[in-house]
């Protein structure tokens, strides 16, 4: 029976393999290589790239962005989530009509909400200058460019963090909370007692799913900024990017690429050893 399920369960295992595990072998293999297959240019360098890579200042600021938009971005989002989810959590009139509205920017596309957020930014006709009354250059300032990518992210993400931790929420039974308040716990108190270390768990799950996706972002900040100005939004994978399809530095690229899969890797399992730990509680 055993063998039966192992033979069963092989077209699948293929088929990842197949899909997952090539393309990674592929790429880590490219960035030994010097490669630029328009002027048939491939030649084997072993970690040339990777010392080109740490030796230059562009990737240590790419590198820089990136954890300032994860760290930023991650954090604030969890916050506004963990807030909003607790208020929806309790009973109200009009709840599930304020469920459905907190859910529509995370059902809007990235592309298309960073292209709305664009407009919005806008200098000249964007209305948040028109409703705050100023004339910011809301993604042409090195120091506001960021800050407004990651204040869209924000926007967009929110609602996502806000629905795993309701859901977290539901399954904590009422008959603790009832406990707390016959013990005499008020409301914080029973939010550090009791909510907080049940609900620990799934905000490590949220907290995996967001650091892993804000890390490797790209569409809403290439749709916003495209890396600038000068940079200081340029993220490892819109660098990347740049790196493999405007460049055409496939080995080098491809080194930029093996980076970051290995810093989400390591993000993976500092986070899965978290978990571990609480369920071994």
């Amino acid at each position: 029976m055993k063998d039966r399920g192992e033979v069963m369960v092989f077209p699948a295992g293929a088929a990842l393999l197949l899909v997952a595990a090539y393309p990674v072998v592929l790429v880590f293999w490219f960035s030994l290589c010097r490669k630029n297959p328009i002027f048939g240019v491939s030649e084997f360098i072993g970690l040339a790239n990777y010392q080109h890579l740490f030796a230059e200042p562009r990737f240590w600021n790419a590198l820089k962005n990136t954890v300032y938009f994860t760290g930023v971005s991650v954090t604030l989002e969890m916050i506004l989530g963990l807030s909003v989810a607790l208020l929806l959590n309790r009973v109200f009139r009009g709840r599930g009509m304020m469920r459905a509205i907190i859910l529509v920017p995370w059902a809007i596309p990235t592309v298309v909400s960073a292209r709305m957020w664009e407009w919005m930014y806008n200098t000249d006709f964007g209305v948040l200058n028109y409703l705050l009354g100023t004339q910011v250059n809301w993604l042409g300032d090195p120091f506001w460019a960021m800050n407004a990518a990651i204040f869209m992210d924000v926007w967009k993400t929110t609602p996502f963090v806000v629905l795993l931790l309701t859901a977290g929420l539901q399954v904590i039974p009422r008959e603790l909370y009832a406990a707390a308040r016959i013990d005499g716990a008020g409301g914080w108190a029973t939010f550090w007692r009791v909510t907080l270390p049940l609900l620990l768990p799934t905000i490590l799950v949220v907290l995996l799913f967001r650091t892993l996706d804000a890390f490797r972002i790209f569409d809403a900040i290439y749709v916003l900024t495209g890396g600038g100005p000068a940079n200081t939004t340029e993220t490892l994978s819109i660098y990347a990017y740049k790196s493999l399809f405007q460049t055409l530095q496939f080995g080098y690229g491809s080194a930029l690429a093996v980076v970051v899969f290995v810093c989400v890797g390591l993000i993976s399992v500092l986070y899965i050893r978290l978990l571990s730990g609480q369920a071994r509680r």
